[in-house]
């Protein structure tokens, strides 16, 4: 952090405000007339004229800062020449302009300019040479010299604070690069993992289910049923392993910067609704009275709320059917109000009593060391759909209901335009 001074200093010297600086220089030269000037001390028609000159070219100073200094330069000559007063105006006025020129325009320029300034003073004071070589060198030095090496100082400490602004922006963009080259690293590992390892997992219980389901063609109808559905499940998660693996190795360029979010597998908004009916329907194969009220509004989503709302729900009727007892009944609740999305999903707690289970769910009483006896909001699957919900910039609401069951509840924001 800049000091409060270095702040105000610098704003002070900014080339923007190069006019403003000398019309105050102009005023303060008109109350040094008005009110200081000595009257005991003659003034001619010249020292009007070079009191009235210095402020005709305070425009010229701060738009073209070479050319305003020597013609305050060539001013002064005149004032010290043929001038009767002391030439307080122009003296001022030209060591002003030489400060204005070393803030802005150094070199070759700077060195005419402070070298006519310097001419204009030995002009004045050659009479007086060479007895009084020392002090007359000393005077010009003080009125010509100071302004100069302190415009040039001011310069050179703007130079090196844009300097240490580079590199530090250099430094952030060099960190950044490297955070995400590292991020593409891990992404790349796990899609080899999960390649590898989980997905051929996977793919190898498609296939002996696949096998299974031949093998027992005249078998139960209900077990037929379940293999088909069992094999079904498995190629929708084979499918959504394989679009994830494609996702962590390819991000779309387009979308969010790595670190700006997980990786996500895309649905097609206008599928959405037979996505969340298709989860439905899972859940009612196993075991759960569901009770659906989607808005079909919700096929107009974008895609990243669109897949959010559809985990949502998969990871909640899951829940039920696993932790809300034996004859679970639940309610799923979809709404679109002002373009954000109301969801929530409630059960009634089956027909047992409960105790606290993995997920912050409500188990059947008897069940919670087969669930681990979790503590209420310690397990995975509640911590992925709060993480989810928050990083669309929601807030999940979980918690058992004051007649039984269990709720969850989110409200996801609209996108913003400027997203």
């Amino acid at each position: 952090m800049k000091p409060y001074g270095g702040v105000v200093l610098t704003r002070m010297f900014d080339e923007r405000f190069a006019l403003a600086r000398l019309v105050l220089l102009a005023v303060s030269g008109v109350g040094y007339l008005v009110l200081l000037r000595d009257p005991a001390h003659p003034r001619n028609g010249f020292d009007w004229a070079t009191d009235l000159a210095e402020f005709a070219l305070v425009p010229l100073c701060a738009r073209l800062p070479f050319a305003g200094a020597l013609a305050q330069a060539a001013v002064l000559a005149v004032a010290l020449l043929w001038g009767e007063d002391r030439a307080v105006i122009p003296i001022v006025g030209s060591g002003w302009a030489a400060l204005e020129l070393a803030l802005r325009a150094p070199g070759r320029r700077l060195a005419v300019a402070t070298a006519a300034l310097f001419a204009a003073h030995l002009a004045d004071e050659w009479r007086r040479l060479p007895g009084d070589l020392l002090p007359v060198l000393y005077n010009i030095v003080i009125l010509v010299g100071v302004p100069v090496l302190f415009g040039v100082n001011i310069r050179a400490a703007r130079q090196l604070a844009r300097q240490a602004e580079g590199r530090a922006a250099d430094e952030r963009r060099r960190r950044v690069s490297e955070t995400r080259a590292a991020r593409a690293d891990e992404r790349t590992a796990v899609a080899r993992e999960l390649h590898d390892v989980v997905a051929h997992h996977v793919a190898s219980i498609v296939l002996r289910v696949g096998v299974a389901r031949h093998v027992l063609a005249g078998a139960d109808p209900r077990t037929v049923a379940v293999l088909d559905d069992v094999h079904a499940t498995g190629t929708a998660a084979l499918a959504d392993l394989r679009r994830l693996v494609t996702v962590l190795r390819h991000p779309d360029p387009a979308g969010p910067a790595p670190g700006d979010g997980p990786a996500v597998v895309w649905i097609e908004p206008a599928s959405l609704p037979a996505a969340l009916a298709a989860a439905v329907d899972r859940a009612r194969q196993a075991g759960v009275a569901v009770e659906a009220d989607v808005d079909p509004a919700v096929a107009g989503l974008d895609a990243v709320r669109g897949l959010a709302v559809l985990r949502l729900t998969q990871e909640a009727l899951t829940n039920v059917a696993r932790h809300a007892g034996p004859h679970p009944h639940a309610r799923l609740r979809v709404r679109l109000r002002d373009q954000a999305v109301e969801w929530s999903v409630t059960d009634d707690g089956g027909r047992c009593g409960s105790a606290a289970g993995e997920n912050g769910r409500a188990v059947p009483a008897g069940e919670g060391a087969r669930a681990g006896g979790a503590a209420v909001g310690t397990g995975h699957g509640l911590v992925g759909m709060r993480e989810r919900v928050e990083l669309l910039g929601g807030d999940l609401r979980a918690g058992p209901q004051a007649a039984g069951g269990w709720a969850l509840a989110t409200t996801l924001p609209a996108v913003r335009s400027d997203a």
